[in-house]
């Protein structure tokens, strides 16, 4: 089946970042025909992640402006390329930074989700998007999803089942995904363990349903903001500490009077080396496990005592939480369907395209888990 603009360019709405900081222009811009290994997507709805909001403040990027952000999204396929075999038109997907190429060493090992065609750095001679003068509009992410149409690789295109409501799969695409996976692909966390999440944003509020989703008996969050225990009971958090509240004791010295000896499994979801530091200091000799997630913000290098390794404590690296996009992806929506998995309580706002401002504003106040951007309704 083809639509009528199969095999033609696409002209639309996007939101368009020309300069760093500052606020997006919606603007008309013109969407390539996927070539033999593309798909051209109408998106229905996006999320703001805080990975959009670190590159959309970085100076001194000018080579990549103008630039259309934007990595977590569902839509329908509009278009495919000739060698598409796997996807029709009016298929419901969601497009993810991680490729799975199915082919590669990374990508038929069970050991890792990374696969070795890399994170598809986008030729410079793939111009997927042009302004109204006909110049180049820089993709991000391969994905590049706060627009009406987008083009995406093959590879980083995951088909799903229609009946989950769009702004709910559309969490499923980068953040809510990560800390899911983290606790069910990377630390495999079991049944009555205890758990110790540092940073209560989106992804460690995703690490703490994932925790209750797998059974741990005891949740603990660890965060600067002391309303984020409210958020985090509603996931399944069970305690909660505030650093700011505990005098004179290291954080590490409360979690491992909280668990009798320190966490069977430790995740950092901030991205500072100090946590870092912090969360491995809180987990159990012997076993345990810390799994960080955060990307240092200031690239400072994470240290660890070569005698505290000694202790048998695991230090584990987490990218998309280990999440194999076309195999895990259908996993959490078919949990979710079954009332397993709880998506609806990351979702605190829900804004038209034209408001795609106010979701940066409400992510930098911290008002916000997810925003629910509606492009295509």
């Amino acid at each position: 089946m083809e639509t009528i603009t199969a095999g033609k360019p696409i002209r639309c709405k996007a939101a368009v970042c020309r300069e760093a900081g500052k606020a997006l222009v919606i603007e008309e811009v013109e969407v390539s025909v996927p070539n033999h290994s593309q798909v051209r997507i109408k998106i229905i709805c996006a999320s703001l992640c805080h990975t959009d909001v670190t590159f959309w403040r970085m100076e001194g990027n000018s080579e990549q402006l103008p630039i259309i952000f934007g990595h977590e999204a569902v839509g329908f396929v509009e278009s495919v390329g000739e060698s598409v075999v796997d996807l029709d038109v009016g298929d419901m997907v969601v497009p993810t930074f991680l490729g799975f190429c199915q082919n590669c060493v990374g990508c038929k090992s069970k050991k890792t989700n990374i696969c070795q065609t890399g994170l598809s750095v986008i030729p410079d001679q793939d111009i997927r998007f042009r302004d109204s003068k006909g110049e180049k509009v820089h993709n991000f992410l391969s994905v590049s999803c706060f627009a009406e149409y987008t083009i995406v690789d093959v590879t980083h295109i995951t088909r799903i089942d229609q009946s989950i409501p769009p702004e709910k799969a559309c969490l499923l695409s980068c953040g809510i995904a990560t800390g899911i996976g983290a606790v069910w692909k990377v630390a495999k966390v079991k049944k009555g363990s205890t758990v110790v999440v540092f940073g209560l944003g989106a992804v460690g509020l995703a690490v703490v349903e994932g925790a209750r989703f797998r059974g741990a008996s005891k949740i603990i969050g660890v965060d600067l903001n002391s309303k984020k225990f409210e958020q985090g009971k509603k996931l399944g958090l069970t305690d909660f500490v505030n650093p700011k509240d505990i005098g004179e004791k290291s954080i590490s010295q409360v979690i491992k009077e909280m668990t009798d000896g320190g966490a069977d499994y430790s995740f950092e979801c901030i991205g500072l080396a100090s946590v870092m530091e912090d969360a491995y200091e809180s987990s159990r000799e012997g076993w345990g496990i810390t799994v960080i997630l955060g990307v240092e913000m200031y690239d400072n290098p994470f240290s660890v005592n070569s005698r505290k390794l000694l202790t048998g404590k695991t230090i584990k690296g987490s990218l998309f939480g280990g999440i194999k996009p076309q195999t895990d992806i259908p996993i959490l929506i078919e949990k979710y369907l079954n009332k397993e998995l709880h998506l609806q309580e990351f979702i605190t706002h829900e804004i038209r395209f034209e408001e795609i401002n106010k979701a940066f504003d409400l992510l930098d106040q911290g008002e916000s888990i997810r925003c629910i951007i509606w492009i295509n309704q």
